[in-house]
């Protein structure tokens, strides 16, 4: 493959490098990545009272999805991270450039400055010397090695624990510097600590707390962090307030003193909080058919700021269940398979029951595109093997080859003596709501009886193993939600179809595949992709784990959503990137008067 010359230092640049030279930067040939400064835009929303500042020194932040927990590790929802990120921080992050920014690292790691392993075991990170906790607390190495013994530890179940599986253990250098060492050869070094998965946390708040007890650390309600602002107030499921943190390195440029994060309502009250009436500065996931987005951004009070990174609109399938209990209660157990989904060609005909256009067209317009594939971005690794297609007859056919057809005249499938009757859940919001009813006419259509059940986000994605409404429980048959890779290197993510991952009552509940699917041979194709150190074979593992995923409809991608966001007209810094959460620059947020 001919290589291109490149037009800017950072490795991950994908506008004028072609793939070889991307994933040079995987192999661990000498590159430098680009330390690169801040960005611009913002958004915010419609909170709590006590402005005694200037409105301008006040930024109103909305999320229709309420925040509960302020620990990223604990929580499975975008809502929660990016609540957190306002306090807390990773070593570096990726910007939209794909240049990795550092954050509490002092430099990235390159083979030139020593600090990637010319045998591609370890990694090196220096860590800035001036920072603290905003209790006044130095930031040291320690925390950052805490908080991978923190995640790690099977008796807390974080939600972030597969991304760390590849360390083997770090070493402290000294106060300010750590070396991690890796299992085997990782082309993939900079997805710990990195981005939306590796905010650090503070060792002297959270060491008394680094088991079954994690979640009654004071630190997951009332975090200790390094960013610019720090929590004062927060009453989950409703409002966080924030305030200028003092000990922040870059405190005097800091463009307000009061942050006020309010949650609740509804995706199109925030976006006309923001577009159409002002009385918000922000407004976050606005998850609105674009045709509502368009009328409320012409009244001038705010822009649509949109991006079109990682999202994907999927239903997942349930592979166990959820209507048999163990002994002990656990439903959706490994026990019980699927009576139906279990059945490839009745997973085939509900994948071809879902008119994607329909969905893509009408409800979500510009801001959605359709898909067939599990990872959607970067470009150079989204499979060419994968496609949709709409056709109820052919639908028909399989399940009637599969054996069920409706014997007894009453309208529903039927076979062995069960039903098909399932229950399909999401999160509350109109477009989802929306969403579900296309599919349930198709499907009942075809002869399944489709029970919708709208679950408050702020319980759906909370990641609380007490509640039976969350993702991970999954008491339904069906499930839809967005979520997407958080790092250019899309193992991670992928790892989320591993057997590892899933969750259940006896791990109280962690991991990320929701939907109980067990293949050996995906989970040899991931630890594969860990350590291969040839570019094209990397991709090409990557493709083939995304094919046995859509291929076989274990998930059916449905919408390659844009990250859509409502911005004050007065509000600037807001820069948008698909590695990282979207508050990550905050700090260069400003407001004009």
């Amino acid at each position: 493959m001919k290589p291109i010359q490149y037009q800017t230092r950072s490795p991950f640049r994908l506008i004028n490098i072609n793939f070889y030279r991307f994933y040079l930067f995987i192999s661990l040939i000498s590159l430098t990545l680009t330390s690169c400064g801040s960005s611009p835009n913002s958004t915010s929303t419609n909170p709590p009272h006590s402005n005694q500042q200037p409105p301008e020194k006040t930024l109103k932040l909305l999320y229709w999805q309420a925040p509960t927990i302020l620990n990223p590790h604990l929580s499975t929802g975008f809502k929660d991270s990016e609540a957190s990120r306002i306090t807390l921080e990773p070593l570096a992050s990726f910007n939209h450039q794909l240049e990795l920014v550092p954050f509490l690292a002092a430099e990235i790691p390159t083979l030139e400055n020593g600090g990637i392993a010319k045998d591609g075991k370890s990694v090196t990170w220096k860590l800035k010397k001036d920072v603290k906790w905003s209790d006044g607390t130095p930031f040291t190495a320690d925390d950052v090695i805490f908080t991978y013994q923190f995640i790690t530890n099977p008796k807390v179940g974080t939600t972030t624990s597969g991304t760390y599986e590849i360390i083997k253990d770090i070493e402290k250098i000294d106060d300010h510097t750590i070396k991690i060492n890796f299992k085997a050869v990782t082309p993939g070094w900079y997805s710990v600590f990195v981005g939306t998965e590796g905010m650090i946390l503070p060792r002297h708040i959270f060491e008394s707390y680094n088991g079954e007890n994690s979640r009654q650390a004071p630190g997951n309600l009332k975090p200790v962090g390094t960013g610019p602002y720090r929590v004062v107030e927060f009453k989950p499921g409703d409002v966080v307030v924030y305030e200028a943190n003092p000990n922040f390195r870059e405190a005097k440029q800091l463009g307000f003193e009061r942050l006020e994060l309010k949650g609740g309502g509804d995706a199109t009250s925030a976006a006309r909080a923001v577009l159409q009436t002002g009385d918000a500065d922000y407004s976050y996931n606005l998850q609105v058919e674009s045709n509502i987005l368009k009328s409320l951004e012409s009244a001038g009070k705010g822009k649509i700021v949109s991006n079109f990174g990682t999202l994907m609109e999927r239903i997942m399938i349930n592979q166990t269940d959820p209507n048999k209990t163990t002994p002990d209660g656990e439903r959706s157990s490994l026990k019980f398979p699927h009576p139906f989904f279990s059945d490839p060609k009745v997973r085939e005909a509900l994948s071809l029951a879902i008119n994607r256009e329909i969905i893509a067209n009408q409800l979500y317009g510009i801001l959605g595109k359709p898909t067939s594939n599990f990872v959607v971005n970067p470009p150079q690794v989204v499979s060419p093997n994968t496609t949709y297609q709409f056709d109820l007859e052919k639908a028909a056919k399989l399940l009637d080859e599969a054996g069920w057809k409706d014997t007894n005249n009453n309208g529903i499938r039927d076979k062995n003596g069960v039903e098909m009757n399932l229950v399909f859940q999401t999160s509350v919001n109109p477009l989802r709501q929306k969403t579900q009813e296309v599919i349930k006419q198709s499907l009942e259509q075809l002869g399944m009886k489709v029970e919708l059940k709208s679950i408050d986000p702020s319980v759906y994605f909370s990641g609380d193993p007490a509640n039976p409404d969350t993702t991970e429980r999954f008491a339904a048959d069906l499930q839809l939600f967005t979520t997407g890779n958080t790092n250019p290197d899309p193992t991670a993510y992928l790892k989320t179809y591993t057997c590892d991952q899933i969750p259940q009552k006896a791990n109280s509940w962690t991991g990320d595949n929701f939907s109980r699917y067990c293949n050996p041979e995906y989970d040899t194709l991931w630890k594969l992709a860990t350590t291969e150190i040839d570019p094209e074979k990397q991709k090409q593992i990557w493709i083939k784990m995304n094919d046995i995923l859509v291929n076989n409809n274990i998930v059916i991608p449905l919408i390659h959503r844009a990250e859509v966001e409502g911005v004050n007209q007065k509000l600037t810094g807001v820069n948008l990137t698909p590695w990282d959460l979207t508050v990550w620059n905050i700090k260069d947020w400003k407001k004009t008067p």
